[in-house]
């Protein structure tokens, strides 16, 4: 359970590298269309775990090595953006959100699972 510290921290470190990627993002990883979905901070507040989400599931990991590349030039920009309501800028470490991919897995699964249903005919007709 987070506490309302690395909350409030995490939120902090989301939305700024949000306008970072939003800003310079083609500086760090091209023209993809990336979305940075969540951020979690361990409890000393050292290290933020930023989740980023990539749309085109085939260029993914690509793209989140691009920005691992860049993660010292992201981390300066970050602690210049937030010097002055934080005291330590976190070490980055950037991971790939597949959620949204993984439910669309799931909803294509109900799909077909109810058209495999509607098929098939009752026993009672």
């Amino acid at each position: 359970m987070d506490s309302t510290r690395q909350l409030k921290y995490s939120r902090l470190i989301q939305k700024e590298i949000g306008t970072i990627f939003q800003r310079n993002g083609t500086n760090y990883y091209g023209k993809a269309f990336v979305t940075v979905t969540g951020a979690k901070v361990s409890p000393d507040l050292s290290i933020a775990r930023v989740y980023v989400s990539v749309l085109g599931s085939k260029i993914a990991q690509s793209v989140i090595d691009q920005i691992e590349t860049h993660n010292k030039e992201i981390r300066k920009e970050l602690g210049n953006r937030i010097r002055h309501q934080a005291r330590i800028i976190p070490e980055l470490k950037f991971f790939l959100d597949d959620t949204l991919d993984y439910a669309e897995k799931i909803n294509k699964l109900l799909d077909e699972t109810k058209k495999s249903d509607e098929g098939k005919s009752s026993p009672l007709e």
